[in-house]
């Protein structure tokens, strides 16, 4: 076999790409390919925080590759039509491509197989690319899916993990394929200011440096807010600049409770997505329907754009939300609160909430995203859906200093002690000096609108 081409997807990297070795081993040429798609970017999905991470990752996938004597093609287009369209310039005998969970995955997995056999072509779909344990290898008696966390995290610790595959030495690309250039990252606009920078070169230093040392106090500090305690590897693990499989593999070498606890995180990642591969529809609806009659966004209007803005009274909830519209990206114990919040204290309905993390995050995953949502919202896997966040309870447990809100909430800088959780609390001319808001609903009032409405449901 003379040529492959090779589509990359969420797996913008040379170190443990299954579809890239198949390629290289069965071929004397193939074609790296990425296609802009066009029904990514129709659907909403190309906001600015991830197609500037994304520039970062093209670009430095573009580079490895010409340090391998080879290149990236890049293309713009209905993705289908593009892959065909390169195939047939290189007259490659298949494709090669990642498996994905998605329902849009899903269908551009069949069109583009079908399109291919059309004109005597062959697509290999590999598993493992993107998650350790391939959706759908694991399932219960009776069931295709896992419904609850524990159980399957059982399952999958027992499952034996491929070897990590070591990147190619070298990658011959076939001569006179036309290629856009990769894209700019300083041509995108809208980008959250303290974005971090995408790419596989940036992805593995942070690995490495984060299992060298910091995953050790992992248990004990992930929740803590300030400390900013966690990998912060959320992004490479959605552009897939790193491999599941290969961190896994890592972090169980370096051992310890801290390790496992980080391990214990990617289960759940494959956890939501063999959730969303099995139901699909969990991308937009509930996963499990307890009636509720939500508030939409007429009705909660100005209640949703003060959460959105950091403007809500709570000074943890702020403070994440601020963080998110900074960084493009929020602490894990900020999104649990920032949401149940939404969700449940101001019973906002959760998609607007999924939605607007959604237009921000670079970590972007539908399956994470939509899922975890679901989970605080009590519509998902969650065991105990009525649960409810207390935002001053779980601040002065993981921000007990109140360093975090300081942070990101300046106008509370001058507040000291437990008070900045509660500024409301203060009294005469110290409070009436703030320029922060009154908590927009009082989270007793809160909870029992919640209550009452999920005893009617």
């Amino acid at each position: 076999m003379n040529v492959s081409v090779v589509l990359f997807t969420a797996d913008l990297r040379l170190h443990d790409h299954p579809p890239l070795r198949a390629a290289l081993d069965g071929s004397r040429q193939v074609v790296p390919l990425f296609v802009h798609d066009r029904g990514v970017t129709d659907a909403g999905f190309a906001v600015p925080n991830r197609a500037a991470f994304l520039a970062d990752c093209l670009g430095d996938l573009d580079a490895g590759l010409r340090a391998r004597g080879g290149r990236l093609v890049i293309r713009s287009g209905e993705v289908v039509r593009e892959v065909c369209k390169v195939a047939a310039e290189a007259d490659a005998d298949e494709v090669h491509m990642a498996s994905d969970a998605s329902a849009y995955a899903h269908r551009r997995e069949e069109r583009l197989r079908a399109a291919l056999e059309a004109d005597g072509r062959r697509l290999h779909v590999h598993d493992t690319v993107t998650t350790a344990v391939a959706a759908g290898a694991i399932t219960p008696a009776g069931s295709d899916h896992f419904a609850v966390f524990t159980p399957y995290f059982r399952r999958w610790s027992d499952e034996k993990l491929r070897g990590p595959l070591d990147a190619p030495r070298s990658v011959g690309v076939p001569d006179g394929l036309g290629s856009e250039p990769p894209p700019s990252r300083r041509k995108v606009t809208g980008v959250s200011p303290g974005l971090a920078r995408g790419g596989e070169t940036d992805g593995r230093k942070r690995l490495t440096a984060w299992l060298n040392g910091p995953v050790r106090r992992y248990e004990d500090r992930h929740d803590d807010l300030a400390g900013d305690a966690t990998s912060r590897l959320s992004p490479h693990l959605h552009f897939g600049t790193l491999s599941p499989v290969e961190i896994v593999h890592r972090a169980r070498r370096a051992g310890g409770a801290g390790a496992d606890a980080f391990v214990r995180q990617l289960a759940w990642r494959d956890f939501h997505r063999q959730v969303l591969a099995a139901r699909p529809d969990a991308a937009t609806a509930d996963y499990r329907d307890r009636a509720d009659r939500w508030r939409d966004a007429d009705e909660a209007h100005d209640d949703i754009e003060a959460w959105r803005a950091g403007r809500t009274g709570y000074p943890v909830v702020d403070a994440a939300m601020r963080q998110l519209s900074h960084e493009g990206w929020m602490h894990n114990r900020g999104r649990l609160l920032t949401a149940s919040f939404l969700a449940k204290t101001l019973y906002v309905d959760w998609r607007i909430g999924a939605e607007h993390f959604l237009s921000l995050l670079v970590d972007g995953d539908l399956a994470n995203n939509q899922l975890n949502w679901q989970w605080v919202a009590g519509t998902g896997t969650d065991t105990r859906p009525n649960r409810v966040l207390n935002p001053v309870l779980q601040a002065k447990r993981y921000d007990p200093d109140g360093t975090y809100v300081r942070r990101w909430v300046p106008e509370l800088e001058g507040v000291e002690g437990p008070a900045v959780h509660e500024p409301w609390k203060l009294k005469g001319p110290e409070r009436s000096a703030l320029d922060y808001p009154e908590p927009l609903v009082d989270l007793s009032e809160g909870l029992a609108r919640f209550k009452r409405a999920r005893e009617r449901g």
